[in-house]
């Protein structure tokens, strides 16, 4: 080999799949199904749908940068808005923003607004610095001018009966009380998120490569079964956590060993790995076992059946 050439670039693994309009159909019909669990999370956190879709757009160019740099093609602006389907302008805007900037939620719900306005402006605060008790209604200091400030559109009402449903306040006759003073997650709370983001996204990453890529799969494997009591139910679900307790002390011991064998590996050269389980329980849908037909009679009961994905 002649001293100033180099060994190739290994070629990215191929494609299992070629989009086509099919397979688009097919993957946003279930995406719809794996987004649902993610837009409940989202929606107890006060992220509205607004908020979502401007991530997105971050999103969607990364990993078009990212696929783009799969198959060697430079990524360009247009390539970039071809491939993610983000508007050209929207692409060179995430292009030039910095990339530590931390994201500014916008499309806050309301109801988010009206009670952080209602902690932070001085004009509902006593003067010991604490939120007032509001009057539901009338002019001046209210709870229904603080909601108008912000909104037009809204009644005051739909506005409180949300933060009712939320549990940030509560009524005392006429009078509003908040009930929480503070609106800012915990760093055990923010612990707890970054570590469910990360577990969730390292599976479906190891689905999505066993979909989409030919090259050595992935473990990725569970087990069903319905027909259940939730006695049966309880009682899997306690078999699952010895099993984990199990598999947990035997995948660190040897990840330890290895990592500790691994030390000369020089850092580009370093890999990751996450090993994990989960179980999940829920009633089943009762319109679902009478074919979406309310006024049909239940099926007989069957024998509960188990089988594995793929």
């Amino acid at each position: 080999m002649n001293r100033r050439s180099r060994p190739a670039p290994a070629a990215a693994p191929a494609l299992a799949t070629r989009p086509s309009a099919d397979h688009a159909a097919l993957a946003l019909r279930e995406a719809a199904t794996l987004m649902a669990p993610v837009v409940r999370w989202l929606l107890r956190n006060g992220v509205s749908y607004g908020a979502f879709a401007d991530q997105l757009k971050a999103v969607f160019v990364d990993a078009a940068r990212a696929e783009l740099g799969r198959d060697g093609a430079p990524p360009t602006l247009s390539a970039l808005s071809v491939l993610s389907g983000v508007h050209r302008k929207d692409v060179r805007a995430l292009e030039t923003a910095p990339r530590d900037a931390v994201a500014t939620p916008r499309g806050v719900p309301l109801a988010s607004q009206v009670f952080t306005r209602w902690l932070t402006d001085k004009r509902f605060r006593t003067r010991a610095g604490k939120p007032r008790r509001l009057p539901r209604s009338g002019e001046g200091v209210s709870f229904e001018t603080l909601a108008r400030e912000l909104s037009q559109d809204v009644h005051p009402r739909t506005v409180l009966d949300e933060l009712l449903r939320l549990g940030l306040v509560q009524l005392d006759g006429d009078d509003l009380i908040p009930v929480s003073t503070a609106f800012v997650p915990s760093s055990t709370l923010e612990g707890l998120t970054s570590l469910f983001s990360a577990n969730a996204a390292d599976h479906l990453s190891a689905a999505v490569h066993n979909l989409t890529v030919d090259a050595p799969r992935y473990l990725e494997q569970s087990v069903f079964a319905d027909g259940l009591g939730a006695e049966s139910v309880d009682a899997l679900h306690v078999l699952a956590r010895e099993a984990w307790a199990q598999a947990f002390a035997t995948m660190v011991d040897e990840a330890r060993r290895r990592v500790d064998a691994d030390g000369a590996v020089p850092a580009e050269a370093q890999q990751r790995m996450r090993f994990g389980v989960y179980f999940y329980g829920e009633p089943a849908p009762a319109a679902a076992a009478r074919g979406g037909d309310p006024g049909a009679a239940a099926p007989p009961a069957r024998r509960p059946r188990s089988r594995r994905t793929p």
